[in-house]
């Protein structure tokens, strides 16, 4: 049980920026790997998504659709300090132009944020705003907890099927790839999210998150032969953007 709380408890500290109570911030070990957690990441999802579709639900109620949709989507942004945000605009400034893999590593590094990650920003975070607001109430809480437990659950996929591309930085949390079995239960995890709160259609937007997620991954390891930390970031805001604009297509 212990091991559980752990693995529950990295996975959660790495997600949000939430102060974890006493007894579950303990059980993490010193040299405890982010990669070791990989099966809670939808699980770390799923309360993300209920928060912020709780946030979505309760102001829709009294707001129009698109100050709610603002209003969940800032929240998923305080709750997780804009990780996965920075990663994506860290990503679109060092592969957006036509450089080495040295050089595209050493932009992503910089914390100053360029055109290339400003447009980035600025377009996913239009499309997932719109997307949100073009759905009912019920089919936008929905839709957000499904985004929020599949994003983080297809971030395995780089662990499963790929390597980390730099010599330092978060590769040591993630070095050496993740078992079939831990894939898998990652995996039926978000999926049975998916289900139970969109069924078939549920599913079907989940497939499409992953297809989008893997093409991404698929570019990084062409780019920059793997993975990095703000590779990670980013593709969960491709298959979290994906999952939204699918069911908001879907349900609309």
């Amino acid at each position: 049980m212990d091991q559980i709380l752990a693995k529950f408890a990295l996975s959660l500290g790495f997600f949000t920026k939430v102060r974890l109570p006493e007894f579950l911030g303990s059980k993490i070990s010193p040299d405890a790997k982010l990669k070791d957690a990989v099966v809670f990441f939808p699980i770390a999802g799923l309360l993300i998504g209920l928060v912020v579709a709780t946030i979505w639900f309760a102001s829709a109620q009294f707001l129009p659709p698109l100050v709610a949709a603002g209003l969940a989507i800032l929240a998923g942004i305080v709750i997780t300090g804009g990780l996965h945000e920075d990663g994506l605009a860290d990503c679109a400034d060092g592969l957006g132009g036509v450089v080495d893999k040295e050089r595209a590593l050493e932009i992503m590094r910089d914390s100053r944020i360029g055109t290339y990650g400003t447009l980035a920003l600025i377009t996913t975070t239009g499309l997932r705003w719109v997307s949100l607001a073009g759905l009912s109430i019920a089919s936008g809480f929905s839709a957000l907890i499904i985004a929020h437990t599949a994003s983080r659950a297809a971030i395995s996929m780089a662990m499963k099927y790929s390597d980390y591309a730099r010599q330092s930085g978060l590769g040591d949390q993630v070095s050496g790839r993740i078992s079939n079995t831990e894939f898998l239960l990652t995996t039926l995890i978000a999926a049975a999210a998916a289900y139970i709160f969109g069924e078939f259609l549920g599913l079907l937007a989940l497939i499409a998150g992953f297809a989008v997620t893997t093409l991404f991954l698929r570019y990084l390891i062409h780019r920059l032969g793997g993975y990095t930390g703000d590779g990670l970031g980013a593709m969960q805001q491709l298959c979290e953007i994906t999952i939204l604009i699918t069911l908001s297509g879907l349900w609309s």
